[in-house]
C-alpha cells in the first residue's frame, strides 16, 4: 500500500497538482490504510508542526519585505546600487545581484525578491540593451540569495526541522551567500562585456542615492544586531523590522499608502497559507517515516555498503538536482531534510554544511525546466514568454554547480561564523 501511494503522489505531481495536496494524499493514504494509524494523529502532528514560535518569523519577514516594497525602501536600494555600479561592464546586472542581496538582509522571501526588486530593475536592463532572456534567469537566479543570506525563510524551515537554533543556521549562510553573489557577478560581467555601459554618476548623485538608501540599510542592523546582540528572537526581529518598514514608509519617505499596506498583508496572507499548507502536508510524510524507521534503515545500508562523505554529497547533489525541477524549495526540505540529515550526522558531518550544500543544489532548480518556479516569476513581471529564457538556463545551472561543488570543499565556509559567534 506504501508503494501505492508513493505511486500516487508522484502521477499528481507530475499532472501539476499543488504541492501540498501531493503531500497530503500520498501520505495521508500510507498513513492510515498501511500503518493504521487515526486521522487524529495526523491532525496532531500537523498542528504541533504549524504552530512551533520560530515559524512565525516567516510570515513577519514577508511582510516586512513587501512593505519596503510598497514604501520605497526596495527603489531607493535599487538606485544606490545602480549609481554606483551601473557604469561597470555588465553594471545593471551587477546592480541587480547586489541590490537582491541588500533585499535578502531583510525579507527572506525568493519570490518577493524576484517581484520587489525585478520589477524596478528588469524594465531598465531590457531597455539599456541587456537580453531579457539573460535578465529573468539572472533575476530567478540571484533571489536563491534569499535562502542564504539572513534573515531567510529556509533557514526557519531547516532549522525548524533540525532544531538547529535559528541564529546559527542564519549565521551559516552568510558567507556562502557573499560568495555566491560574488559568481553570480562574474559571470554577469562576462555575459554583458559588450554591452554599452552607462554614464558614471557624479560623487555627489553617489553619495545622494546613498544617503537616500540609509533608512533601507538600517534593517540589516536592527535584523542582525537583534538577534547577535542578544536582544531579540528571530520572531521578535521580524516583527520588529516590520513595524521599522511600515514606519519608514509611512513618515519618512512618506509612499507606503492605506492601499499598499492592504496589498501587502494580502500578499503576506497568501504567501504564508502557501507554504504552511506544505508544511502541515508535510508532516504527514515525517509521520510515514518515524514509523517505518526509514532514515535508520538507510544509515544502516549506507554503513553497510562503505559508503563515503563524498559519495554521499554526490548522492545529495543528483537528489537535488532532480527533484528541485519539480518541488520548490520549502517542500523538498520537508521531503528530505529528515533523511538527509539523519545520514549527516551518521558521517560527523555538520549539520549547518549540509544546510548550505542542499540549498545551494536545490536552489538550482528555481531555474531549471520544467517547474522552475524562479524564471516563470521573472518573465512574468516583464510579459515575456518564460520559454525564450530556458536557453539561458544552462551556463546558470553550470555555475550553480561549480558553486555547490565549492561549498561541498569548503566546509568553513558554513561553519566558521557560527563557531566564532557561538
Amino acid at each position: 500500500m506504501t508503494v501505492v501511494a508513493i505511486a500516487a503522489s508522484m502521477l499528481l505531481l507530475f499532472m501539476a497538482v499543488p504541492v501540498f495536496l501531493v503531500f497530503g494524499a500520498g501520505s495521508a493514504g500510507a498513513a492510515i490504510l498501511d500503518l493504521g494509524l487515526p486521522w487524529s494523529t495526523l491532525i496532531q502532528v500537523s498542528y504541533a508542526a504549524v504552530t512551533k514560535p520560530v515559524l512565525i518569523a516567516i510570515p513577519l519577514f514577508i511582510f516586512s519585505g513587501l512593505a519596503m516594497l510598497r514604501g520605497g525602501i526596495a527603489g531607493r536600494l535599487v538606485h544606490m546600487t545602480t549609481t554606483m555600479v551601473g557604469h561597470w561592464p555588465g553594471g545593471l546586472a551587477i546592480g541587480m545581484v547586489l541590490a537582491m542581496g541588500f533585499f535578502a538582509a531583510f525579507c527572506g522571501s525568493i519570490l518577493a525578491a524576484i517581484t520587489a526588486v525585478g520589477t524596478i530593475m528588469m524594465p531598465k536592463m531590457i531597455e539599456q540593451g541587456y537580453p531579457a532572456p539573460f535578465v529573468i534567469v539572472l533575476a530567478a537566479s540571484a533571489a536563491l540569495l534569499e535562502a542564504l543570506i539572513p534573515p531567510s525563510n529556509a533557514a526557519i524551515v531547516f532549522s525548524a526541522l533540525t532544531s538547529v537554533p535559528v541564529s546559527k543556521t542564519f549565521a551559516a549562510g552568510i558567507f556562502p551567500g557573499l560568495v555566491l553573489m560574488v559568481m553570480l557577478m562574474v559571470l554577469a560581467v562576462w555575459r554583458c562585456r559588450h554591452i554599452r555601459m552607462a554614464t558614471k554618476a557624479t560623487r555627489q548623485e553617489v553619495w545622494k542615492s546613498v544617503w537616500a538608501a540609509v533608512p533601507g540599510l538600517v534593517t540589516p542592523v536592527i535584523i542582525l544586531g537583534g538577534i547577535y546582540g542578544g536582544l531579540l528572537t528571530p520572531s521578535e526581529t521580524a516583527a520588529v523590522s516590520g513595524v521599522w518598514a511600515v514606519f519608514v514608509g509611512f513618515v519618512i519617505h512618506r509612499e507606503l499608502t492605506f492601499e499598499g499596506l492592504l496589498s501587502a498583508l494580502r500578499q503576506t496572507a497568501i504567501a504564508t497559507t502557501v507554504i504552511f499548507s506544505i508544511i502541515a502536508m508535510a508532516m504527514f510524510l515525517s509521520v510515514i517515516l518515524t514509523y517505518t524507521r526509514t532514515p535508520q534503515e538507510i544509515i544502516s545500508y549506507f554503513t553497510a555498503f562503505g559508503v563515503t562523505p563524498m559519495m554521499f554529497w554526490l548522492m545529495l547533489a543528483v537528489i537535488c538536482l532532480i527533484l528541485g525541477t519539480f518541488i520548490e524549495i520549502v517542500p523538498l526540505f520537508y521531503l528530505t531534510v529528515p533523511i538527509f540529515a539523519a545520514i549527516a550526522l551518521s558521517f560527523d558531518i555538520d549539520i549547518l554544511h549540509l544546510f548550505v550544500v542542499f540549498t545551494a543544489f536545490a536552489g538550482i532548480g528555481m531555474i531549471t525546466p520544467p517547474v522552475c518556479v524562479g524564471v516563470y516569476t521573472a518573465a512574468g513581471v516583464v510579459n515575456v514568454s518564460p520559454e525564450r529564457a530556458f536557453r539561458e538556463v544552462p551556463a546558470f545551472v553550470v555555475m550553480g554547480i561549480v558553486y555547490g561543488a565549492l561549498m561541498v570543499m569548503t566546509p568553513a565556509v558554513a561553519t566558521w561564523l557560527p563557531k566564532i559567534l557561538f
